[in-house]
């Protein structure tokens, strides 16, 4: 599995806001992030969100966002409109959930599908939430502590 682009926000802009508008939190793009077992990412929104939170890091592929811009022609947005922390490659996500995996020496447990919602269709475009109902991402906890980076091209 490689690791193409690591996402961290502060806030929430859809979670939570069903019926309401959006928030205007940005998604910053870092080359490493501080992984904290049982509390999530340093600097994320959902760091130290609930106990046993079943998200504490979310992951996304590479290959699916591809097939989704070839599907739905739009060439125009990046990895980060999903707001996936950790964009992958070289996996199906889906054989991750119910499995203990490790990346970089870090221990991840996957937990479920990073089910796609409605906001999909805003935030990258129309149609994109049908394209993604089973190929949304990965929730999973964090088992051990340590610094995911960003795979060298």
């Amino acid at each position: 599995m490689k690791i193409e682009n690591i996402y961290i926000s502060s806030g929430h802009n859809f979670y939570g806001r069903h019926g309401k508008d959006p928030l205007k939190h940005t998604t910053e793009s870092v080359q490493q992030v501080e992984c904290i077992a049982g509390s999530g990412l340093v600097g994320d929104r959902f760091f130290d969100y609930k106990d046993d939170y079943r998200g504490q890091i979310t992951f996304f592929s590479f290959e699916v966002y591809n097939n989704l811009c070839s599907a739905l022609e739009i060439h125009d947005k990046d990895t980060g409109v999903f707001r996936r922390n950790v964009i992958t490659s070289g996996v199906d996500l889906n054989t991750l959930i119910d499995q203990e995996f490790e990346i970089q020496g870090i221990l991840f447990l996957g937990t479920v599908e990073c089910s796609p919602c409605a906001w999909m269709d805003q935030a990258f475009g129309p149609g994109a939430e049908a394209f993604l109902k089973g190929q949304g991402g990965l929730r999973a906890k964090i088992l051990t502590s340590g610094t995911l980076k960003v795979d060298a091209a």
